[in-house]
């Protein structure tokens, strides 16, 4: 079969997540969300389900620098939530419109940047874990944005807990989000090839993470994290209400 997009269209997607991977190597998440908006733009065939492939190798590589800093009990907490919430996202794709799904995702990521702002963030307890699996395995499904939901409850977290455990959640939850697209009939071959197309790319960028990963712990990740949610909520609801019709 013929590659699924032409050269411009996979050097420019090359490009797009070479820049997600360096911020996701950084802080722990990322790709998705800078990645999923242009390359839609790019072809959509790169979203939902090639963003999701990158989005699991990238989590492999981090854990692999930073697994000693994972946090377990999260982690186990964390993934029921995701599964669920990549089912019931499986359930309702194409049902619920994909404009509703992303204006409620960017109000409720935004709120909870807003939150994180007025008051000091507590430590996640098992309630917070698991809701916040369930947001990013539904959002990561229907959006390949996942990241904003679980990088606020860890919000606390050191830079290597950080990166180490949103990773830990990231990779088997990808698992589930790729499930719940094929049971859709929104994965298959043309998805993988891309997704496989894309990794040099990603190893790229989590090579020039390790610079930027080293100065972001010297007292600006959280900051930096709650600067990539709101972007990643503000682009969510951009383009809800573009693709309504709005303004």
């Amino acid at each position: 079969m013929d590659f699924p997009i032409d050269s411009v269209e996979w050097l420019l997607a090359c490009l797009v997540v070479v820049v997600g991977a360096t911020v996701q190597g950084s802080i722990g998440f990322g790709v998705a969300l800078l990645g999923a908006p242009l390359l839609f733009l790019v072809n959509p065939l790169l979203v939902p389900a090639p963003v999701i492939i990158i989005g699991m190798i990238l989590p492999a590589l981090i854990l692999l620098r930073d697994w000693r800093a994972v946090a377990v009990a999260d982690v186990a907490w964390t993934l029921p939530g995701k599964a669920l919430g990549a089912a019931v996202a499986g359930m309702i794709l194409g049902i619920v419109s994909d404009q509703l799904l992303g204006l409620l995702f960017g109000v409720l990521v935004l709120l909870g940047v807003a939150l994180s702002l007025g008051r000091p963030w507590p430590s996640p307890g098992p309630i917070l874990r698991f809701s916040a699996g369930g947001a990013a395995g539904f959002m990561a499904t229907t959006t390949a944005i996942g990241g904003p939901p679980l990088a606020l409850a860890f919000q606390q977290f050191s830079g290597p807990r950080l990166r180490g455990t949103l990773s830990a959640c990231f990779l088997p939850g990808g698992i589930f989000s790729l499930l719940a697209l094929a049971w859709a009939g929104r994965f298959g071959v043309e998805e993988i090839i891309l997704g496989i197309s894309l990794l040099p790319a990603a190893l790229m960028g989590f090579w020039l993470s390790d610079r930027a990963a080293q100065w972001l712990d010297g007292g600006w990740l959280r900051p930096a994290l709650l600067a990539v949610s709101a972007l990643a909520a503000v682009m969510a609801i951009v383009r809800a209400l573009h693709a309504d019709g709005g303004p």
